[in-house]
């Protein structure tokens, strides 16, 4: 005959399935906006996280950049228009605009 299994065994063993549980769960990515408006990027600084997601939003009149200093990305965003890129690796990244070399931003990318 099986003997029951004592409560500790059986908190344990719930601990073991919850923490699996936990593990499987996706880290949900986060949509991170970058507005362009009168030569400025808003936020200038950002932090975020590799596979998260950058919204650059062009509110003004005039097309942007945003393009990477060290290579990475080099995005063009025209007027009023909208242009999304995912964070591919880790590393801090200064961009400017090509058009207006004037415009700068920090984008800090922790590892995922």
């Amino acid at each position: 005959m099986k003997r029951p299994m004592s409560p500790r065994r059986c908190c344990l063993a719930f601990a073991v399935v919850f923490a699996s549980a936990m593990s499987a769960v996706p880290a949900h990515a986060e949509t991170i906006r970058i507005v362009m408006d009168k030569l400025v990027y808003s936020p200038a600084e950002t932090n975020a996280t590799v596979g998260d997601t950058i919204e650059w939003v062009n509110s003004g009149i005039l097309a942007h950049t945003a393009t990477a200093r060290n290579g990475d990305w080099d995005v063009t965003i025209a007027a009023k228009k909208t242009v999304s890129l995912v964070l591919k690796k880790a590393g801090t990244v200064d961009y400017y605009c090509r058009y207006h070399p004037n415009m700068k931003g920090r984008i800090v990318i922790a590892p995922k």
